[in-house]
């Protein structure tokens, strides 16, 4: 981690990247890390579970969906300001409080005959836990892991989240098979056990921007101020967010997509699963074996390479024969664009190094929550404009639109990392 009170570590170079060991051996990082598992997994398990639960009560896709849907509302309608928690209060008492008060809700959700109403009204509240969870999750593990130890533990967890994710859903297929309940009331112990594993590894830190009279409002405001008026955060998170946006939007057509292909439903779940794949391979090779002054200067060619694959890989579905040939050079080039993908793990070094520790709840709250955003935009613009064109047209467009539009965010990075200074221009300001 470098801190604002000591800018002149931005730019020391390590002699050699961190291993995973050495993390590991970071007493704080081991809980941080399992509990981010067994979150990112119950998370998971519950939507799945929600979800068919829902659909055998009243037989409604749309309801199924509006279900699955709900959990990503806090982020985008509250995500900014429930983030601001992770800032006002000291983080080991956000991350074990949010994990016992969902730990109770999904208790409760798993009580047989519990009313339709009551599980959705429910799953809300356990989804408005996630901001200040995440956020002050996210935070906390830049001051527990410092310089490339760092790097290496936001590789990690890069991979984790995409292992847990593929293991939260098929758990939770096997588990509502048997019974929703069960594998709600798994999900609830699951989340008990993080919380009494923070609660007995995790040092004591006092806040780092404790309640000094000001409102929850007026802190997230501040918070905003602070992005908004630093140019150096926000080329990061423009760049965040259009990446994400066009990388990420083909996957509203994977399965008109995989109709196009003449392949069936099967299809759909291995087209989604090249690119994490190919994230989890990049992740891991970019956090453990490329030092820092190379993965600084690899952000613009990662960007690039994660998009341009789209664009062949529409052109190849577009001009050539459905069959098994082109659907194996897709699943190829999704592999490569996942490889690209790793973008956000140099990014998101450089995004922590801009933000002082007292911001970086709010910071991460405001990113993540756009994230969310752009995703949710990106799949319906996508199912939106393969009303009018084939899906592999979709994938060209993302592709070929995408590389266009992360141009001037590309500059602006450039320009801020070679220009220090702008990184902390706008924190004075902030703070006043």
């Amino acid at each position: 981690m470098v801190t604002a009170e000591a800018p002149e570590a931005a730019h020391a170079v390590p002699a050699r990247t961190a291993t995973f060991r050495e993390v590991f051996a970071t007493p704080e990082f081991r809980p941080l890390y399992g509990t981010f598992l067994l979150s990112t997994a119950g998370d998971e398990l519950a939507r799945v579970a929600l979800t068919v639960l829902v659909y055998q009560r009243t037989n409604s896709p749309l309801l199924s969906a509006l279900t699955f849907a709900i959990s990503h509302f806090p982020w985008i309608i509250g995500g900014p300001l429930l983030s601001t928690l992770a800032d006002r209060l000291p983080r080991h008492r956000v991350l074990i409080t949010t994990d016992v008060v969902r730990a109770l809700l999904l208790a409760l959700m798993a009580l047989p005959g519990m009313p339709l109403p009551v599980l959705l009204g429910l799953l809300l509240l356990v989804s408005l836990c996630a901001p200040p969870f995440e956020s002050a999750r996210s935070a906390l593990m830049a001051d527990v892991v410092d310089g490339e130890r760092y790097a290496v533990a936001i590789s990690l967890t890069t991979v984790t989240l995409q292992v847990a994710q593929v293991a939260g859903f098929l758990l939770g297929g096997a588990l509502v098979a048997l019974h929703p309940s069960l594998a709600l009331g798994i999900t609830s112990a699951a989340f008990a056990v993080s919380a009494g594993w923070l609660a007995a590894r995790l040092k004591r830190r006092p806040a780092p921007a404790p309640n000094s009279g000001g409102s929850l409002w007026r802190d997230t405001a501040a918070g905003l101020r602070f992005l908004g008026g630093t140019r150096r955060m926000l080329a990061i998170v423009a760049l965040l967010w259009l990446g994400a946006l066009f990388g990420n939007a083909w996957e509203g057509v994977a399965a008109p997509l995989a109709a196009e292909l003449e392949r069936g439903a099967a299809s759909v779940g291995v087209l989604l699963a090249a690119t994490p794949s190919g994230v989890v391979v990049g992740g891991l090779l970019l956090g453990r074996f490329v030092p820092a002054a190379r993965r600084e200067r690899l952000v613009v060619p990662l960007i690039l390479l994660s998009l341009a694959p789209l664009l062949a890989g529409g052109l190849v579905v577009a001009l050539t024969d459905a069959g098994a040939t082109s659907f194996g050079v897709l699943l190829a080039l999704l592999f490569l664009s996942g490889l690209g993908a790793t973008w956000f793990i140099p990014l998101n070094i450089a995004f922590v190094q801009a933000t002082p520790p007292a911001y970086r709840g709010r910071a991460f709250g405001v990113a993540v929550s756009g994230l969310y955003g752009v995703q949710g935009l990106g799949a319906l613009a996508a199912g939106l404009a393969a009303e009018g064109i084939l899906p592999s047209g979709v994938l060209m467009l993302c592709g070929a639109v995408g590389m266009i539009a992360v141009v001037p965010a590309l500059v602006a990075y450039r320009r801020t990392r070679q220009d220090p200074a702008v990184a902390v221009e706008g924190e004075g300001a902030a703070q006043a």
